[in-house]
Order: structure tokens, then C-alpha cells, then sequence
């Protein structure tokens, strides 16, 4: 099961997520989380083919003697193919993600394996190389705790291997991206990718790990709903997933307990519903089925301990007292074998409550003390928890100053450069005005000859000054580029924190709204982050990798990822792709960021129930891409600086949506280093439509 008790669910999400990765590896074989793989090694000589298959076979057994092995062979081979190569770095990915679970050197292995088919000269000959690349990097970010990066590499393997892999391997992955968008409480995404999952699982070989995964995928997407407050789905999956595991059951009588756990474990989840709806009569018969199956020995017994309290709440609600106390101390006798620290508190809360309503002051004051002290220690370690992330968040809004300080600086040196070419206008005027007086005069030759060398010490002036400008715009980059690097894991980590404290059922309602206060804080800062790694990356000049990209494939993907997110806002994305195939001679990646903040622009600008056009069509040897909306549309004030860095254009989106005015600059920078023109037509009040126009011509 996915969470039987809300009170536990960071543990209980750590436990099945570690069932899930064993269950997975049985089901995938050699291929998962940096594992070997079978690739087209026609590159590669015969001879090196049977050192991978060897050091392969010795890594199954002994992963330190096959990677010995491989380290000592690999020496003696000079001219490695591509395909080959990938399965060495490969194998030593699995060994450090697996075997010594050393994440950053298997990080480095993952890298490698993604730099390795980008740089080959040809990608889509190695699309499912690439892929598991993705994958491999998806992994190590999971396993890290590094979700947002993990959803990313995960969306791009499924995208890029989506023609290379089985829907029993991209099921897996579609678990995962479910797991994140529910750490960072998207219920309403999480049960899609669910699902999603549930689908793709088809393909697998039928046997109980593949029965098992797939009921707790329909209790995952039930308890999704529920979180989401969808209760009518969650209810409609909690009886898909009993009447599955009923189905299934007699195909796997030797397993017969576990079935019952899991049936248990769904009538806890299907009781908070129930009491959620205040039905409690249907609550009060489920619990006691679960309580029935768990409490047996070495069944889940901390869920039947669970069950019980939540069954407690129900009798204490209707002043059934001899029930409760009956109830109370039977479960102390379990406490005392079975720990529960989460338990634990609830007990002594409700036995204060108990010896309230009996006027006896003395037990319940007792018994109000233990609960205290319990609550307290908790209450604690999250205030720890807070200071330390509000310490964080004083520093990021120092780092925001040096910032705000190196841009004043810059705007000083702008200023500078207007003088300098004025001053340099002035000196031509003067120059032209010596030459005039030459004529009349040889006495204005000597007056000539001294403007002259003042002219040239004022050149070299100029000179001198432009090349300092030069410096402190780079030197200005750096600086952005290491505070916002240095900025970025703490703040990740703290964004990370929050999610997690967020999944508590025990916060109050003080306690809930700072801790939302400093995510949304933390998730802009980490926004803002991104797009100023990604200004200063554009304005450095690297050169940007390409490839053949089927434009109306690129279109399809941003919408579909997009979808989710108008969805919140009851928009819908309408594409209108082009009749047939075109592809383009770009940077997937980069492209896809500015179609991408296009359209997400158009989601923050535009009301609720609106549509959203995105058009792509030929024009001869171009192609032009639009992305239109009915929104609160752009101002003639500002027209003529929304494209700019830092800019002052920036608005406040109609659900309150936050905007750094990074990002029409950069899809500015992103289209003009493909050699095309990005534009828009907008009035304020009636919408925008934003052009893109890329040329046909390859490289």
C-alpha cells in the first residue's frame, strides 16, 4: 500500500518506497537505476564486447570483482565504440548507486552517459541510450531527495525513449513522477501519473510482484483523490482496488496473509474517508475489520495500533466511554510491544480526555502532562527546524541585495558608456571643425596637430574604458552565477523540508500557514534562481548543442506537460499542429524552455475558463509558432521593455501568480542564437499573441 495512516506518512512513504524498488528490480531485470543494458554494439570490436559481458556476469555475483575486472581490461583497448562505452559507464552508475550507494560519483557516471550520446555526432541513433541516461540521472536526484530534478530527467527519458522502451519499464518511471507530484502535494497530478502507471503495467509478465504493484497503484490513486478532495474518485479506486485484490487472490494462495494485509490496510484508508464524511458507522465497521486482520502477530501491526486510535476518536465523539476505555487499554498493552511513537501522543490525549469527562482531574491532569511533554518534543524539532529555515531565508534576502546592488552597478556603467560616446560624438565635431579652419590658415596646423593628439588619447581613453566594461560584465555574471548556484541547494533543501513538514496531519493552523509561507517563498526563489543560472549560461556565449527535432512532436509535449497546470485554472490548451512531419535543426532543450514559458505565461495572464491557442505553420523556408490568449493583455507603456533583462515589466499574474521578468529574455536569447525572430501583438485588456519564426535550414 501506498499510506495507511496519515499520521505517518513521511515513514510509511520511505517504507513502500523501498518495497517498490526491490519489487521493480525483480520485475525489470538488468535494466534499472543505472543498471547494465543489453545495447547495438556494431561500433564496437568483438573483443571488447565479451570484457563487458564478462565483467556483467561477474557484477551479478560480485559487484566488486565485476568492476575490478572492468577497470583492469578496459586499459587495453585504444579505439572504444559509443554503444560500448555506455555500457562501462553504465555498469559503474549501477555499482555506485546500487552497491556502494555513493550518489555523487554515480551522478558523475550518469553525466557521462548523457554527455557521451549528446556529443556522438549522431542522437537519434541512440535514442534508448539516452534515455536510460535520463532515467540513471532521475534516479540518483529521486534517491537524493531532489524532486524537481528528478521529475525533470524522468519526463525526458519517458520523452525521449517513449519509441525504445517497453510500457512495462515506462511504468515504473510513471510511479515515480506520481511519488513526486505527491511529496510536493499535486494529488490531483500524482493519481494521473498513477494511473498512467496502472496502464502501462499491462505489459508486464503477470505474477504477484506485478499483482501487488498493481493494487497498491489503485489504492495510490485512491488516497490521491482523497488528499486532492475529489472523495467520490477516492472512493470509486478504494473499491476498484479491493475488487482486484478479491479477483486475484486465489491465483496466489500461498500469499494468502499478505492479502489479507492489504485488504486491511485498504479498509483503514476507506474509514478516513468515511469519517471525513461523517459517516462514522460505516468508519467504525471498517476499522474494526482492519484492526481484526493487523493485530494478529506478524501482521502490520502499527497500522492496527493506528486503526484502533482513529476508532477511539469515533467512540470519544459519542461519549461511548465504556467502549473507549476498553478500546484505550487494550491498545497500552500493545504500545508496550509494539513502539509507536506517533501513537503514543493520540493515546495520551484521549486518556486525559477520558478521565475528563469521568471528573477525574487528577488522572486526566497526568495523563494531559505525558501528552504534553510528547507534543512538545515534536513541537520542538520543528521549531529547530523552522529557525533553521527561516536563518536560510534572511540569507537568500541578502544574497537578493547583493544582487539588487550589482545591478544598480551595472546601470552605472551603462550611464558611463552614453558619456563616453557622447564624448566621442563631440571629439568628431571637433575633428571636423579643424580640418575646416587647416584650410584658412597654416598657423591652425599646429592647433590641429595638438586637438589630434588629444583626440587619440581620448580613443585609447574610450578604449580602455569599454574593455573595463567588458570585465565588470563578465565579472558581474560570475558573481550572479555563483550566488544563485550557492543559493540553489540550500533553498532546494529547504523547499524539500517544508513538502515534508507540509504531509503532518499535527501541525495547527499557525504552524500550517507559516510553513506554506515559507514554501511559496522558497519555490519563487528557487524559480528566480533557475532563470538567472539560465540569463547569465545565454550571455556567456557557449555554444549551444543541436538536433534534428520534429517540431510538431516538441509542440505536443509542452502542451501535454502544460495541461495540468491550465487545468488548475479551468483553461484549456488548444494545438493546432502541422499536416505533416517537419523537423528543425535546434536545441531541443532550449526551444522547449521558450514555448514552454510562452505558454505558462499565457496560464498566469489569462482568467479562469479561458482558452489558450498554440498554432504551428509553414511560411516557405520558415516556420512560425503562436501562442495566443485572451488575457489582461500588455500595455503600450511597457511594450518596448518586456523583452529586457531585470525589467521592470514585470506583473502579477490573475490567480496572484508571482514574475521575475526573466523569462521573455531569455526565450529572446534562446531564439536569436537559432537565427530567428521572436515578436508579439497585444491590447491591453483583449490578450497577446506571442510569434516565434525559426528557419527550415539545417547547420
Amino acid at each position: 500500500m501506498f499510506v495507511a495512516n496519515t499520521s505517518t506518512t513521511n515513514i510509511e512513504l520511505k517504507k513502500l518506497f523501498f518495497f517498490f524498488l526491490v519489487a521493480a528490480t525483480m520485475l525489470l531485470g538488468p535494466f534499472f537505476s543505472c543498471n547494465q543494458q543489453s545495447l547495438d554494439q556494431s561500433a564496437s570490436s568483438q573483443a571488447f564486447t565479451k570484457t563487458i559481458l564478462t565483467a556483467q556476469k561477474l557484477y551479478n555475483n560480485n559487484p566488486d570483482k565485476g568492476i575490478h575486472y572492468l577497470d583492469s581490461a578496459i586499459t587495453g583497448y585504444k579505439d572504444v565504440g559509443v554503444a560500448n562505452l555506455f555500457e562501462a559507464y553504465e555498469l559503474h552508475c549501477a555499482y555506485f548507486y546500487h552497491a556502494r550507494v555513493n550518489y555523487p560519483k554515480a551522478m558523475l557516471y550518469a553525466d557521462s552517459m548523457v554527455n557521451l550520446i549528446q556529443n556522438s555526432g549522431n542522437v537519434k541513433a541512440y535514442g534508448k541510450q539516452l534515455g536510460i541516461a535520463y532515467f540513471s540521472k532521475g534516479d540518483v536526484y529521486f534517491a537524493t531527495e531532489r524532486f524537481p530534478e528528478a521529475y525533470r530527467y524522468y519526463y525526458l527519458g519517458k520523452v525521449t525513449g517513449k519509441n525504445n522502451f517497453d510500457n512495462c519499464t515506462l511504468s515504473d518511471y510513471s510511479y515515480r513522477m506520481g511519488m513526486i507530484m505527491y511529496k510536493q502535494e499535486h494529488f490531483s497530478l500524482a493519481a494521473n501519473y498513477f494511473k498512467e502507471s496502472t496502464t502501462e503495467i499491462k505489459d508486464c509478465t503477470m505474477n504477484f510482484v506485478t499483482f501487488y504493484r498493481v493494487q497498491e497503484l489503485l489504492d495510490n490513486t485512491a488516497i490521491s483523490y482523497d488528499k486532492a478532495g475529489l472523495r467520490d474518485s477516492a472512493r470509486v479506486y478504494f473499491d476498484k482496488t479491493l475488487a482486484y485484490i478479491n479477483q486475484e487472490a486465489n491465483k496466489y494462495p500461498e500469499r494468502a496473509r499478505l492479502m489479507d494485509v492489504s485488504r486491511a490496510v485498504v479498509y483503514g484508508n476507506q474509514a478516513k474517508l468515511y469519517m471525513t464524511n461523517r459517516d462514522t458507522a460505516k468508519a467504525e465497521d471498517l476499522l474494526k475489520k482492519s484492526i481484526a486482520i493487523n493485530v494478529q502477530k506478524d501482521n502490520d501491526n502499527k497500522d492496527a495500533e493506528l486503526s484502533e486510535l482513529k476508532l477511539a476518536h469515533i467512540y470519544a465523539d459519542r461519549n461511548d466511554n465504556t467502549n473507549l476505555i476498553l478500546l484505550l487499554r487494550s491498545l497500552r498493552i500493545q504500545l508496550d510491544s509494539v513502539k509507536n511513537p506517533d501513537a503514543e501522543v493520540d493515546w495520551n490525549h484521549l486518556m486525559a480526555g477520558y478521565y475528563q469527562k469521568q471528573n477525574d482531574a487528577p488522572k486526566a491532569l497526568r495523563y494531559f502532562d505525558h501528552y504534553d511533554f510528547l507534543k512538545d518534543s515534536v513541537a520542538k524539532s520543528m521549531l529547530d527546524l523552522k529557525q533553521n529555515d527561516v536563518n536560510h531565508l534572511f540569507k537568500d534576502f541578502e544574497n537578493q541585495s547583493t544582487i539588487n546592488s550589482l545591478k544598480n552597478e551595472n546601470l552605472a556603467q551603462l550611464i558611463y558608456t552614453w558619456v563616453a560616446a557622447v564624448c566621442a560624438g563631440m571629439a568628431l565635431v571637433i575633428v571636423g571643425l579643424i580640418f575646416f579652419n587647416w584650410r584658412k590658415s597654416r598657423r591652425n596646423v599646429i592647433v590641429l596637430s595638438d586637438l589630434n593628439q588629444k583626440i587619440h588619447e581620448q580613443n585609447e581613453s574610450l578604449q580602455r574604458a569599454f574593455l573595463l566594461q567588458e570585465i565588470n560584465s563578465k565579472e558581474k555574471d560570475r558573481i550572479l552565477r555563483a550566488v544563485a548556484h550557492d543559493l540553489r541547494n540550500p533553498i532546494g533543501g529547504i523547499a524539500s523540508l517544508t513538502s515534508l513538514m507540509l504531509m503532518e496531519e499535527n501541525l495547527d493552523a499557525e504552524q500550517r500557514e507559516l510553513t506554506e509561507l515559507i514554501q511559496t517563498a522558497t519555490n519563487n526563489s528557487l524559480e528566480l534562481i533557475n532563470e538567472i543560472l539560465e540569463a547569465t549560461g545565454m550571455a556567456s556565449g557557449n555554444p549551444i548543442s543541436k538536433q534534428m527535432v520534429d517540431i510538431n512532436t516538441l509542440l505536443s509535449n509542452s502542451v501535454d506537460l502544460l495541461k495540468f497546470k491550465a487545468a488548475e485554472k479551468n483553461q484549456k490548451i488548444m494545438l493546432d499542429m502541422l499536416e505533416s512531419p517537419e523537423e528543425l535543426y535546434i536545441s531541443r532543450e532550449k526551444i522547449w524552455r521558450v514555448i514552454s514559458n510562452l505558454i505558462s505565461n499565457a496560464i498566469k495572464f489569462s482568467p479562469n475558463d479561458s482558452v489558450i491557442q498554440v498554432s504551428v505553420v509553414n511560411e516557405g523556408d520558415n516556420i512560425r509558432i503562436s501562442v495566443n490568449d485572451h488575457g489582461i493583455g500588455i500595455p503600450d507603456a511597457i511594450k518596448n521593455i518586456v523583452f529586457n533583462m531585470f525589467t521592470q515589466a514585470k506583473r502579477i499574474g490573475t490567480a496572484g501568480e508571482p514574475s521575475f521578468g526573466l523569462g521573455l529574455s531569455i526565450s529572446k536569447q534562446i531564439i536569436e542564437s537559432h537565427g530567428g525572430q521572436i515578436w508579439f501583438e497585444s491590447s491591453a485588456g483583449e490578450g497577446t499573441t506571442f510569434y516565434i519564426r525559426l528557419k527550415k535550414s539545417v547547420a
